[in-house]
């Protein structure tokens, strides 16, 4: 077999390598799980500005700090970097780290592919955000609704860049998605079963599963809309005989799932963090599991409630009326889980708790406001108004971003071996929960009293001013909410010492039976598991004898001193960073501006390079 000569910066094999070639090469899921993590706050940032733009320019009637063309830059590319640059990426590193812990492996199923999706998500984002420099970033909105995004319409180059970063996005998502799905059907531990896997592996592979089936629909939607708009098809032209309508229902058809890979993640680690808060098994595991994948599969059915004032008809309007309403019922059957759980539970209150009890109500609120979207004479008065911004906050910030912190605060403790600060994170909730609710309940009344969407100022006299006014002043104590949760992160990292147990919060799931942090290879020995949340049974045998009739085989890995030289673990390469830097490359040539043939052929000889080193390196030295 033909081998590949590494350099001797990579040739250390079931080694870190250290310094930056560590992180250039590195194929080991918590590292990975670290850079997406970073990097996608690091867009979060980002995204905060572009934000904090919107609400300055919508401040006061006839604002003037953004002109329009500027504003439909800023609020397409915050919508874009909010979904795709920051929640999806901030799931896919949880999934990283604690996917592989929480079944009790010592890798993902394909380090390299996984190493590959953060370096093509990475070179995506930064190809999108590279429109700004050229001045012509994105301008039609997240959505790019046809046939606003043909080139007669939008002849400069920001849709194209949406274009080609979102497909690099894509790849980098479905590369993850078919990795995570494979891990958990193939790496579980002995005896886990899928009725004793943690219901947030169970909320992640229902996520991977929408992944993979939805991101094909939009990439065929973004091929046939670079085809217009690059070599003069008319998919969406409707003078030449193209159906603009059909780009809404091909967007929407990978649009709404979307949604439920946004929020299925947080509703995973809320129903980590309540168990162990309230010192209860989740109440309803087979109902909280189900509602999950029922909603999976319901989703894919109420696509067309974004449409109800397109035209569709009655019989449409009717069938997909009746289908987002059904979807509201595994969704609350979650909400009556989680309570149960809390209720008569020995609760400890701390930041990770709060975080997931705030979840519960903030989503509520955007459910129900999401419901009346069910109903087509109420969505008609609603449709493109504020109420509707009001309501996919109230989900995506209010839903996904407030339980992915409860999730940092929760296993920050197993990634760094650090507390975060307690009381540095209840004023960074109580900030941010307060701003939140400031700046977007306002949204619902200013929705309902007829102020419209994607408007760059409005006039006086409307009674709208001072609802934005408040939602402004919301807006800008969001940001000092971020603002200290990320000096926490700093001064715990700097300040704390490094003290975190094996198992601070007395942990039900395995991966608080390994050391904070965990080694490379995770597991000593790979746990034999009996029972659901079993290592909580292994700390409390006689609940296992009283509740199971037995005990459990799982050792505790500090009480484990193995020989650590049978432990083989992937090799770094370099060859994932250089296939996504070929593939950001090679895409990036269709913007006119670059040259193209001449970028596109540096770029496919980068990924055809990277691609052959990949195919022949070792998997172990």
């Amino acid at each position: 077999m033909t081998t590949i000569s590494y350099p001797t910066f990579i040739r250390r094999p079931n080694e870190y390598v250290s310094g930056i070639w560590g992180w250039l090469t590195t194929v080991d899921h918590k590292k990975i799980g670290t850079m997406y993590g970073v990097t996608a706050f690091l867009w979060f940032l980002v995204g905060g500005i572009e934000a904090l733009l919107i609400r300055l320019q919508l401040a006061r009637p006839e604002g003037t700090i953004l002109s329009p063309e500027v504003y439909n830059q800023v609020f397409t590319m915050h919508g874009t970097t909010m979904i795709f640059l920051v929640v999806m990426p901030l799931s896919a590193a949880f999934f990283n780290w604690i996917v592989p812990l929480q079944i009790g492996a010592r890798d993902v199923a394909f380090p390299r592919l996984n190493a590959f999706s953060f370096w093509a998500f990475l070179f995506g984002g930064i190809l999108l955000n590279l429109s700004w420099l050229t001045g012509d970033a994105p301008n039609a909105g997240w959505f790019a609704y046809a046939p606003n995004t043909e080139p007669q319409f939008n002849p400069r180059n920001g849709v194209t860049y949406w274009i080609l970063g979102l497909q690099i996005l894509g790849i980098a998502s479905l590369a993850a998605g078919f990795n995570f799905l494979t891990t958990i059907i193939n790496m579980r531990a002995p005896g886990m079963s899928f009725m004793k896997m943690p219901v947030f592996i169970w909320m992640t592979a229902v996520v991977n599963v929408l992944i993979v089936l939805a991101f094909p629909i939009i990439t065929v939607a973004l091929i046939q809309l670079q085809f217009d708009r690059l070599y003069g098809t008319h998919f969406f032209n409707p003078t030449m005989g193209g159906d603009p309508v059909m780009w809404q229902h091909m967007f929407w058809l990978f649009g709404h799932p979307e949604v439920y890979i946004l929020i299925l993640p947080a509703m995973g680690i809320v129903s980590e963090v309540l168990p162990t808060f309230s010192r209860k098994p989740i109440y309803g595991y087979s109902f909280i599991v189900f509602s999950g994948i029922a909603i999976g599969f319901l989703g894919w059915f109420v696509w067309s409630h974004h449409m109800f004032t397109v035209g569709l008809g009655p019989a449409a309007n009717a069938a997909f009326s009746v289908s987002t309403m059904a979807i509201a019922i595994p969704t609350g059957v979650k909400i009556f889980n989680w309570i149960g759980t809390l209720w008569g539970g020995s609760i400890k209150i701390n930041t990770a708790l709060l975080f997931s009890v705030a979840f519960i109500g903030m989503f509520v609120i955007g459910g129900l406001s999401g419901v009346t979207h069910a109903s087509p004479p109420s969505d008609a008065q609603q449709q493109d108004t504020y109420y509707v911004v009001a309501h996919f906050h109230y989900v995506l910030f209010g839903g996904s971003l407030l339980g992915l912190w409860s999730g940092v605060y929760y296993w920050w403790p197993k990634f760094t071996g650090r507390f975060l600060n307690e009381k540095i994170g209840l004023w960074h909730f109580g900030i941010v929960f307060f701003a939140f609710n400031l700046t977007f309940f306002p949204m619902h009344w200013l929705g309902l009293d007829g102020m419209p969407r994607r408007v760059a100022t409005y006039p006086e006299g409307m009674g709208w001013d001072i609802s934005n006014l408040v939602s402004t002043i919301g807006s800008l104590m969001l940001g000092v909410g971020v603002l200290v949760f990320l000096y926490n992160v700093v001064y715990s990292n700097l300040r704390m010492p490094k003290t975190a147990s094996n198992d601070p919060w007395d942990g039900r799931t395995l991966e608080w039976s390994i050391p904070s942090p965990p080694p490379h290879y995770n597991f000593d020995v790979i746990p034999d598991v009996k029972y659901r949340d079993d290592f909580w049974y292994t700390k409390y045998p006689e609940l296992a004898h009283n509740t199971h009739g037995g005990g459990s085989d799982l050792e505790s890995q500090e009480d484990h001193d193995g020989d650590h030289a049978d432990i083989h673990m992937p090799d770094p390469s370099y060859y994932p960073l250089f296939l996504g830097l070929g593939l950001a490359v090679m895409l990036g040539g269709f913007i006119p501006f670059t040259g193209h043939w001449v970028v596109c052929a540096v770029g496919l000889i980068i990924f055809i390079w990277s691609f052959l080193g990949w195919s022949y390196e070792p998997v172990n030295g």
